[in-house]
């Protein structure tokens, strides 16, 4: 017979058993308040960055039966957002293509999976999906080098991606580039994603320190970037578990080379939605000089209380 482990309390139960009771709802009553926006800044003619929004899940809704009813229930919802955000580089056309591209192409990968992994009840599912990520941005990365080699123009074009999706109250995150993701919360504001910078690899190495970084010449090089033939690629995924009132900032580094972290952490501090909230940071970005493109996308969590969410996942 076989047997399943549960994460949170490493008890066992047979399928059979898993079978006779109603999972408890908890991704379908989380509340999200997300927008996006973009902006070429004051200095760049195009926008090169894309970004992207959307709402994932399955339902199960009944039609018609004899059962009791209270056996069923009348329809059984579990959703998750997922938010991308993507800087092109390459210049002009061939930057936006890039970036247009690796959203895209994530977006296909993602709906011909014929086998989402809807529930997170143990760790094997947790690591399959950590796993999937990281697979779909290496086919993103070699689907951007083969469309450099067919599409005159294209040569040498690439992109960062940062990519989270959050179902109940779990955050994965899969990244490559220097666009960032960053959590807030109780006035505290986290960088969950490290920069693929040659800047940053000379602070890891301790060759020069924070400080030095923030005005280096080198800290727009990246070593790491999807469709780059120069170095091989690793995307970086992580998960983290979401609080109640997290904010999720996803943003390019339009932003944060020219908005500090205390005026980032001031704006998602406020009272405002989601939608200002990322009015307000692009305003700050331009204000500053605006010498990128800007892109952003905030969302706020209210989450229900439970004794331990069940959620669900691509």
């Amino acid at each position: 017979m076989n047997q399943i482990e549960l994460s949170d309390t490493g008890e066992f139960e047979t399928v059979s058993q898993r079978a006779s009771y109603r999972p408890e709802p908890f991704s379908s009553l989380v509340e999200i308040d997300v927008a996006g926006a973009s902006h070429p800044g004051a200095v760049r003619p195009r926008n090169e960055d894309h970004f992207y929004i959307g709402r994932f899940g399955r339902f199960l809704e009944t039609l018609q039966t004899n059962l009791p009813a209270d056996a069923v229930p009348a329809r059984s919802d579990e959703t998750g957002c997922g938010m991308i955000v993507a800087d092109g580089l390459g210049g002009s056309a061939a930057g936006a293509e890039a970036s247009k591209l690796a959203i895209i192409s994530l977006l296909n990968l993602v709906l011909h999976t014929p086998d989402w992994i809807l529930r997170l009840d143990d760790s094997l599912m947790t690591e399959e999906v950590m796993l999937r990520a990281s697979e779909r941005f290496l086919h993103i990365h070699q689907r951007l080098r083969e469309q450099a080699l067919e599409v005159p123009g294209l040569s040498g074009f690439a992109t960062t991606l940062t990519v989270a999706f959050t179902t109940g109250d779990d955050l994965f995150v899969a990244h490559v580039g220097d666009s960032r993701a960053y959590l807030f919360g109780n006035g505290t504001l986290q960088q969950l994603t490290t920069d693929h910078t040659l800047v940053q690899t000379m602070v890891n190495q301790n060759l020069i320190s924070r400080h030095e970084a923030a005005t280096h010449q080198l800290r727009h090089v990246l070593v790491q970037a999807l469709g780059d033939t120069g170095h091989e690629l690793r995307a970086e995924v992580l998960r983290a578990r979401l609080e109640d009132g997290n904010i999720l900032l996803l943003c390019t580094d339009g932003l944060t080379e020219v908005v500090g972290d205390d005026d980032i952490r001031l704006v998602l501090g406020g009272d405002d939605d989601a939608k200002t909230m990322c009015q307000r940071l692009i305003d700050l970005a331009i204000g500053a000089g605006g010498p990128d493109n800007i892109t952003v996308v905030v969302a706020r969590y209210r989450l229900p209380p439970s004794n331990k969410s069940k959620t669900e996942t691509p």
